[in-house]
């Protein structure tokens, strides 16, 4: 099961990606937000491989990467260890204790949430240089 099947407001980036979605692995994770609304777990992060046949208007301004916010709505309960400057990390989404686990982890970080459902918040592209 692809993690998109367990986040709503997916199908444009599930389009734009002919339907193979990269999986959450060695993702560039940019912020985690609390927010009191919901309360809501919000993980802002580049995926890890542009898509192939991208929309005529990200080729046409040159982007080559695709940033995502996903939203977490209903935490129940939230953990947060370490963070760093550029953390790499792995995303798991799966159901369980009543809801949807949300897992990150890497050397750097560790994230650990229970909410009740998620949602891609936004979606964007953007020109990543080398620097």
């Amino acid at each position: 099961m692809a993690w998109t099947d367990h986040v709503a407001r997916s199908t444009g980036l599930v389009k734009i990606y002919g339907g193979e979605v990269p999986p959450l692995r060695g993702v560039h994770l940019h912020a985690v937000d609390l927010h009191r609304g919901g309360p809501t777990l919000s993980l802002r992060f580049n995926l890890a491989r542009y898509p192939a046949d991208p929309p005529h208007k990200w080729a046409a301004q040159g982007y080559n990467r695709v940033q995502v916010t996903l939203a977490v709505s209903g935490i129940d309960s939230c953990s947060i260890e370490g963070f760093g400057l550029d953390p790499v990390v792995d995303i798991d989404l799966e159901p369980g204790d009543g809801g949807l686990v949300v897992s990150v982890d890497s050397d750097d970080v560790r994230v650990r949430a229970v909410g009740q459902s998620a949602s891609l918040a936004r979606m964007s592209a953007y020109l990543q240089g080398d620097g």
